[in-house]
């Protein structure tokens, strides 16, 4: 079902409920009102009857059922009078055949109790009847006054008719009205379901229509565009890597190929042969390195939640990484200093991924050494009590500020860094880990003069 036929329908079930409500409580308290009224009107003929025959002497048995008569009352109305002893000392329709066909006993107990409540109603088929006491001058009497509110059951029945029929009439008119309401209300939608079904990988620079952008619906279309925003960001990202990463393989692998065949075009001294394959190893060794630099780039774009988290000692992580730094590349010199180290040595611990940080440190540490005209780095480590800072600073040849903001792309590598060995991964691949551990990395560079980088780690 879609959701205009729902939206219309539970729209019409809702007023539909509402309006059924509202209509019986209108018939209800119409009916409580009227049956009220019959009430009270039966109540006082039956008391200015009984006043008539009891109280005023002047007024006889046979002079007041002439006065009933002839006076305009209730439909099918019958007043019966008892006295104490129970005898019926009047009634008004005690000469019809009818009446005496169907007249109605009241035994003692009934009269009793009438006494003891001092009033009673009650039904007698669809007339409605009414049994009080009245104390006279001598005794008391027990007055049964019974009619048929012929006029009010009329009103009562046309107002049903009416309640019923405007019902109908208001539930279609619901439904109508909620087809159309809803039809104008999704069009902004369906609109932004079009522009949706419009886009491919063709196209992903256009945009959904925000409308006024303040509504439900303009928010929908801003929060898509922004995904919009990043998933074009991302097939752009995917198709740079895509690439300069088969630039990057086919370099080595070329390059392997082509020392191959020319080994193999004659037989060559072993010395030549071994020249080759310190050639090829170099070439592989390359190739390695950056397959494994592609693996750990894929791998810290993974969420945080996908990984192996542990508690992680800043310090302690920087200084494995400065000593293997070192031992694999011996002609290295890193300087660590270590300053304003805090009391409390949770403040030191970093829930996260210790090979990813191990890795990230090791890129930006090596890419230091390798750019300092020394081969010597200086970080500077120092804990706050709401982040870590680590500093990494070279005396090198430094980053141009046209480049700076494009140095965390992948294989991008800066103009006077091309003749230096590398892919152009390192950079990238560490923003991404830092910023997986929800950390910071800033580049602070002047061109022959040093690069630093900055990390920060809330804590």
């Amino acid at each position: 079902m879609k959701i205009r036929t729902k939206f219309a329908l539970y729209f019409t079930l809702i007023v539909a409920s509402i309006l059924i409500l509202f209509a019986i409580s209108i018939y209800y308290f119409s009916s409580s009102y009227r049956e009220q009224q019959f009430f009270t009107r039966l109540k006082e003929k039956a008391v200015n009857t009984a006043k008539l025959l009891i109280e005023i002497d002047e007024v006889s048995y046979d002079l007041l059922k002439i006065i009933d008569k002839n006076t305009v009352s209730l439909a099918h109305r019958r007043i019966i009078i008892y006295n104490s002893q129970n005898e019926k000392v009047y009634d008004d329709n005690d000469t019809s055949a009818f009446t005496k066909a169907i007249e109605p006993i009241y035994p003692a107990t009934f009269l009793e109790k009438v006494r003891a409540t001092k009033e009673i109603r009650f039904r007698e088929g669809k007339k409605e009847a009414l049994a009080i006491l009245y104390d006279g001058k001598r005794n008391d009497y027990v007055v049964i006054a019974s009619a048929l509110d012929i006029y009010g059951l009329s009103k009562l029945r046309n107002l049903k008719f009416i309640l019923i029929g405007g019902l109908l009439v208001c539930v279609i008119a619901t439904m109508l009205a909620g087809w159309l309401y809803s039809g104008r209300m999704l069009r902004p939608i369906a609109k932004v379901v079009s522009e949706v079904d419009k886009l491919t990988a063709l196209n992903l620079n256009q945009r959904v229509n925000e409308g006024n952008g303040t509504d439900e619906i303009a928010q929908l279309a801003v929060t898509f565009n922004r995904m919009l925003d990043r998933i074009e960001e991302a097939f752009k990202i995917q198709k740079s890597f895509v690439s300069n990463a088969s630039h990057e393989l086919r370099t080595p692998l070329t390059a392997i190929t082509g020392q191959i065949e020319v080994s193999l075009m004659k037989k060559r001294s072993p010395e030549e042969y071994e020249s080759v394959l310190l050639s090829i190893l170099d070439d592989t060794r390359s190739l390695n390195k950056l397959t494994n630099g592609l693996l750990e780039l894929t791998h810290a774009n993974m969420e945080i939640s996908g990984l192996k988290l542990n508690n992680i000692r800043i310090d302690e992580l920087l200084w494995q990484v400065r000593n293997e730094v070192m031992k694999r590349s011996p002609n290295y010199k890193v300087n660590l200093l270590i300053s304003n180290l805090p009391e409390d040595e949770s403040k030191l611990i970093l829930l996260g991924s210790e090979q990813l940080l191990k890795t990230a440190f090791t890129n930006i540490i090596e890419n230091a050494c390798k750019f300092s005209s020394g081969k010597d780095v200086n970080i500077s480590f120092e804990a706050g009590n709401h982040a870590v800072e680590i500093k990494i600073k070279d005396q090198g040849i430094g980053i141009s500020p046209s480049e700076l903001h494009r140095i965390f792309q992948p294989f991008y590598r800066g103009n006077n860094a091309k003749k230096y060995s590398g892919h152009g991964l390192g950079l990238s691949l560490a923003q991404k880990i830092v910023q997986l551990h929800n950390g910071s990395l800033n580049i602070d560079s002047v061109v022959n003069s040093f690069t630093m980088v900055k990390v920060t780690f809330p804590l």
